[in-house]
């Protein structure tokens, strides 16, 4: 798979996670750790040069995903470990920040 490719499978899967978690009363946590443990995967297979190109925009939308969830999990859960692992950085300050990284 080309590089562009990769990219847009990456952030196809971040924005899918962000809106599966988005503001939600209930949330079925048990698709979290194997869906986040495969978009960890992904992000560490990209290029450190293509990271660079899009890190901002990532921690804009998997900030927001991690503003939702903190809620549900709590700041010490390994889901949210893992996705500030990929998410360096000052994040959105709550799911509806759209600013960051604009």
């Amino acid at each position: 798979m080309g590089i562009y490719r990769e990219v847009y499978d990456f952030a196809a899967k971040a924005g899918a996670l962000e809106g599966y978690v988005y503001q939600k009363s209930k949330l079925d946590i048990d698709y979290l750790p194997r869906w986040v443990d495969n978009l960890v995967s992904h992000y560490h297979r990209l290029p450190s040069e293509a990271k660079e190109d899009f890190q901002s925009l990532c921690n804009g939308t998997l900030g927001r995903a991690i503003r939702s969830l903190l809620p549900h999990l709590g700041e010490d859960h390994v889901v949210i470990h893992k996705l500030k692992s990929i998410t360096p950085g000052k994040l959105p300050l709550s799911p509806d920040d759209f600013t960051h990284g604009r």
